[in-house]
């Protein structure tokens, strides 16, 4: 099932950050009308020429409320958030602010402007510790500042009727926090030095190319009978695994990472279960093939 993208008018927060440097080329290429909220302006992850660019932050109720309602908004993807679970712990407070209070600045300024679908980006923290494959029907455990965050904003996405996505770990080029697996292990590959894994290695993560992702929102935007959370995971292995992964792409495989040992309250496996979202017909790529287009962006920008 396809829908006509054009003149449809879309709002995107969060814009310039990962998924939002792929999601807004998309829905442009789709015909769409997009209006992006950007906080700020990131030399390396520039915003469409297409979509037009709103200067503020999720914080301001008025200010998403007028942007809704002045482009007379039809659908909203909500993909700002603190997502640093480090900074979560340092300043929880600006986190819940960002993350519960923005969220519910978009919702409500979504209900009064008569958006007709909303799009939450929540997290597969919100889950915590859980044993096996994670389904949308279990309970939400987040412990840490992030997590709890997120699962605040998850609860209050749903109770309006918004549609969540609970997003493994992605991926993708335009990545620029280093403290990532992804892009740090990339950098230190270029670099020629060793790869400094966080944790001992043996965390389990579910890994997501972000071209995949975006793949996923087109398909739940499209979607009127997709209600409620989605998991969007593809690649489920254990960080040491994938920093070698990496590594073997870059045609580094002499690297040894190095153990750092220092994010052992972390939580210790997460695996989802995708099956929702693979009845609506997302099939994700083959994680060699993502890893390839990623490393390759990396190589044409630094």
């Amino acid at each position: 099932m396809g829908m006509d993208w054009r003149d449809r008018t879309v709002f995107v927060t969060g814009a310039t950050g990962l998924l939002g440097r792929w999601l807004v080329p998309m829905l442009c290429d789709l015909g769409a009308t997009v209006t992006a909220l950007v906080r700020d302006r990131v030399p390396a992850s520039p915003l469409d020429p297409r979509a037009t660019e709103v200067r503020g932050v999720v914080e301001d109720a008025d200010l998403c409320r007028r942007i809704m309602t002045e482009y007379e908004t039809d659908t909203v993807f909500h993909l700002a958030a603190q997502t640093i679970i480090g900074t979560a712990r340092r300043d929880p407070l600006a986190t819940f602010r960002t993350n519960v209070g923005g969220t519910w600045n978009v919702l409500v300024g979504a209900g009064r402007a008569g958006v007709r679908r909303v799009i939450v980006a929540s997290s597969d923290k919100v889950y915590g510790v859980h044993s096996g494959l994670c389904d949308e029907q279990l309970p939400l455990r987040g412990r840490s500042p992030y997590d709890v965050s997120k699962v605040c904003a998850d609860h209050l996405a749903l109770s309006y009727g918004a549609v969540v996505t609970r997003s493994g770990n992605m991926f993708g080029g335009g990545d620029l926090n280093w403290n990532r697996l992804v892009p740090g292990t990339i950098r230190s590959a270029m670099r020629g030095t060793r790869p400094i894994l966080r944790s001992d290695g043996t965390m389990v993560r579910d890994y997501v190319f972000v071209q995949d992702v975006v793949r996923a929102y087109q398909l739940l935007a499209e979607h009127p009978e997709a209600v409620g959370a989605y998991n969007i995971g593809a690649n489920p292995m254990p960080t040491m695994g994938m920093c070698r992964l990496i590594l073997a792409a870059m045609d580094r495989p002499d690297l040894e990472p190095v153990i750092g040992g220092a994010a052992s309250d972390e939580i210790p496996s997460q695996m989802l279960n995708a099956t929702r979202l693979l009845w609506l017909g997302w099939v994700p790529s083959e994680i060699h093939a993502g890893l390839r287009e990623t490393v390759q962006w990396y190589r044409d920008h630094l």
